[in-house]
């Protein structure tokens, strides 16, 4: 068993499969749909989220595993798995509060569980590009890394590991109030394409096209400004009900880059809620080797 175990929560995006390979624990978002409330990437699935999606009349909320939780799963690892040492990781702190949770639960464990080591760490970031930091904090500690060679190289690409996507419309932004009634109108009538990323923990925009395929290779123009002549990423895919369209921003990428690791994955319901199905996007980091 690894010295140090590995924590975050639904909206790392991972694959399930390497979810299981990599000896990753998790933990689900909530999402309250009218009376019922699902959990994320359990008793809802992408496919079946983003197929009802477009049939409703108001955004589900979501909600994020609280402090108990939290508390529960690392009890469960210290006293059932015997764990000393965890790394727990979380969505950037600025637009989600489970960063915040999981330092409540560590605070809570020293009348417990003085002895064990809890390492919360913020991303300021969100989807694969949260979940690279859990899949390569993962490996580290597979390989026998001691907890500071986890937090360092969740450290290390915190800075570097980036995140272009974009929708297909702008009716579920509109819908959550993140733009005006003016806003979505306009931007529907001229088919606008927002791309947006993340700065310091952050949503921004990079502008708009004003259909995909100049989406997408905005997109890549602008990994390339980032990377320069260093051609080799890791990269993943993420998409909502759309792996076409991802696999078109793939075809332009591997005509200017070499990705060493490539993954497809889905966007997980608690974050696909507020763009809607058809988004598609990338999360990459550049490779020194």
């Amino acid at each position: 068993m690894p010295e140090v175990a590995i924590v975050t929560d639904s909206t790392a995006c991972i694959p399930p499969t390497m979810l299981d390979e990599l000896n990753i624990h998790w933990l689900p978002y909530y999402i309250h749909r009218g009376q019922e409330t699902l959990r994320d990437m359990v008793t809802i699935t992408p496919a079946e989220f983003y197929a009802w999606l477009p049939t409703a009349d108001e955004l589900p909320h979501t909600a994020i595993p609280g402090p108990g939780e939290y508390l529960a799963m690392y009890r469960k690892l210290a006293e059932e798995d015997g764990v000393q040492q965890i790394v727990s990781i979380h969505m950037t702190s600025k637009g989600s509060g489970a960063f915040q949770a999981a330092q409540t639960a560590r605070g809570m464990l020293k009348d417990v569980l003085p002895d064990l080591v809890v390492e919360v760490i913020d991303t300021l970031n969100v989807s694969m590009c949260h979940g690279w930091m859990v899949i390569e904090a993962a490996r580290e500690a597979i390989q026998g890394g001691s907890l500071k060679r986890v937090k360092d190289r969740v450290a290390q690409l915190i800075p570097v590991t980036r995140m272009l996507q974009t929708a297909d419309t702008l009716k579920y932004l509109y819908m959550g109030g993140r733009i005006g009634r003016a806003q979505h109108l306009a931007g529907s009538l001229l088919n606008i394409k927002p791309i947006i990323s993340m700065e310091d923990g952050i949503i921004v925009s990079l502008g708009t096209a004003r259909n995909r395929k100049r989406a997408y290779q905005m997109m890549v123009d602008k990994i390339e400004s980032v990377v320069g002549n260093n051609k080799k990423i890791k990269v993943a895919y993420v998409h909502a009900a759309a792996i076409e369209e991802v696999e078109k921003i793939r075809d332009l990428v591997e005509a200017r880059f070499t990705p060493v690791e490539t993954i497809f994955t889905e966007l997980s319901p608690a974050l696909g809620v507020h763009t809607g199905p058809g988004t598609a996007g990338l999360c990459y980091f550049p490779v020194n080797t």
